[in-house]
């Protein structure tokens, strides 16, 4: 019988955290809601290109994040491995010892 009962919460709590998020919606208020960057006060020809595909496409936009995060990722590892080399922590030589 608990079995039955750990059951039948399960699927009672996986069915409120579906249906939860869709009543917190803020109904057709919300529906007319335009979210854009403000492009009038941009001098940056940088960041005008980056806020006219942010109010263009958000794909284009997902896309851009993507890759601007993994050319980061990848100079902050460069970086990082340069510092610790120079302070003799040589992490290419590492031996990893199993117990």
């Amino acid at each position: 019988m608990k079995k039955k009962h750990y059951i039948f919460l399960g699927l009672a709590a996986l069915v409120a955290n579906l249906l939860l998020p869709c009543m917190a919606f803020a109904g057709k208020a919300a529906a007319n809601l335009v979210v854009v960057a403000d492009t009038r006060i941009i001098d940056n020809p940088i960041l005008l290109y980056f806020a006219d595909v942010y109010n263009t496409s958000h794909f284009m936009m997902a896309v851009w994040a993507v890759v601007l995060t993994g050319l980061y990722g990848g100079f902050l590892g460069l970086v990082m491995d340069f510092i610790m080399s120079r302070t003799g922590l040589d992490l290419k030589s590492r031996k990893i010892v199993e117990h």
